[in-house]
């Protein structure tokens, strides 16, 4: 079974979100183990640019695999203020280590986040 961190936060469209919760706060997302898992090997991150707006439940880019395309959902709303760099020369950083060097973006928050789930309710979705 896949790791499911309890320290951080969930999307029903299996993103990880870790940070300030608030607005004006500022929070690191990626994909969870479950999703880098049913991609398989990661070949290509598409992530929104830094200083993009995205909203939560929208595609704000796509993930590339061996297997498939898969939209990339922002599971906040607010401004894109980094990107990782380091997923252009190394994608599978995403399958090897998706809460950690895995990361994609990180977002500063501009509307109250709603609809996110716990780590219980997040391994309920999966399971």
């Amino acid at each position: 079974m896949a790791s499911v961190p309890e320290d951080l936060q969930y999307s029903a469209e299996h993103e990880w979100v870790d940070g300030e919760f608030a607005v004006g706060g500022e929070v690191t997302i990626g994909i969870t183990e479950h999703a880098a898992d049913a991609l398989g090997d990661i070949v290509y991150v598409e992530a929104p640019g830094v200083g993009a707006t995205v909203v939560a439940g929208e595609v704000c880019g796509e993930l590339e695999s061996t297997k498939a395309v898969s939209e990339l959902y922002s599971p906040v709303t607010g401004t894109v203020t980094a990107i990782n760099d380091e997923l252009a020369a190394a994608p599978d950083s995403i399958n090897k280590d998706p809460f950690g060097t895995g990361w994609i973006f990180k977002v500063e928050i501009t509307e109250e986040p709603a609809g996110l789930l716990d780590s219980s309710a997040y391994e309920g979705l999966t399971a």
